[in-house]
């Protein structure tokens, strides 16, 4: 399953895409899909939580919904250790064009 959209081209290696000129860290690619899928399940329900807390200025919701966003984003890998195995570092939430991803980046326009 690719995780690249047009919009929001992914690195070479598969572990990013970028927003902006900014790096974002992709899903760990070896979750079996069924796994992603509920946490991309439980990632959104999470993220509707925090619209709802806010709409109703609930800020002791609004946190626990945050935690829990964050939770699943840590088991998707999109935060926390890295999923990679190589020792490369992580880039996530850096400008592509200050990373080594810099040449491939300026080439996408």
């Amino acid at each position: 399953m690719s995780q690249q959209s047009p919009i929001h081209p992914a690195t070479p290696d598969g572990r990013y895409f970028v927003v902006r000129g900014r790096l974002w860290r992709l899903a760990n690619p070896a979750l079996d899909e069924d796994v992603r899928a509920s946490l991309v399940s439980d990632l959104m329900q999470a993220r509707r939580a925090v619209r709802d807390a806010r709409i109703n200025g609930d800020v002791s919701a609004e946190r626990e919904a945050h935690a829990a966003v964050d939770i699943a984003k840590r088991r998707l890998g999109e935060r926390g250790p890295v999923w990679w195995t190589d020792g490369a570092p992580d880039y996530n939430r850096h400008m592509a064009r200050n990373t080594p991803y810099a040449d491939w980046f300026a080439a996408l326009d």
